[in-house]
């Protein structure tokens, strides 16, 4: 498990939810030829970068991609639906798709739920989502 320390350096002894560094990104507007208008270019910042390919705890809500039912595959997000990414209110950088460790489902709930799993940093496609959590397990549910 990652954390960040006060001193900057990360290491493995604590669990820290990962949203707060997460969120520290760049956005940067540029004209994408492919899509003919212009598009807002996320980059996430050093310590995201720093959390790529490692193990980290993140707390939110799921965002079913198929009902409200048993998912291996969801959308995760640090706010609630009614205020996530994919309704407007909030930034890619708070959201996240998850694929759960053996393809275990999932139960839905509109609860908040913390999760763990590998972190990977997505850069290279401008359409999709910028972090995705592989082998994700849930830790508990926090009310």
């Amino acid at each position: 498990m990652v954390v960040l320390l006060s001193s900057g350096l990360i290491t493995a002894q604590e669990k820290v939810s990962a949203w707060t560094n997460l969120a520290m990104v760049t956005k940067t507007k540029t004209y994408d030829v492919n899509f003919g208008m212009e598009i807002e270019t996320i980059e996430p910042g050093i310590i995201a970068q720093q959390l790529n390919n490692t193990e980290v705890m993140v707390s939110g809500y799921i965002i079913p991609l198929t009902g409200k039912i048993e998912q291996s595959h969801f959308m995760f997000s640090r706010y609630p639906q009614n205020m996530c990414f994919f309704c407007g209110l909030a930034g890619p950088e708070s959201a996240m798709q998850v694929f759960t460790k053996d393809e275990k489902k999932m139960k839905f709930t509109p609860e908040k739920i913390s999760l763990t799993g590998t972190l990977q940093i997505n850069q290279d496609e401008a359409s999709g989502l910028i972090y995705t959590l592989r082998n994700a397990e849930v830790i508990t549910g926090d009310k």
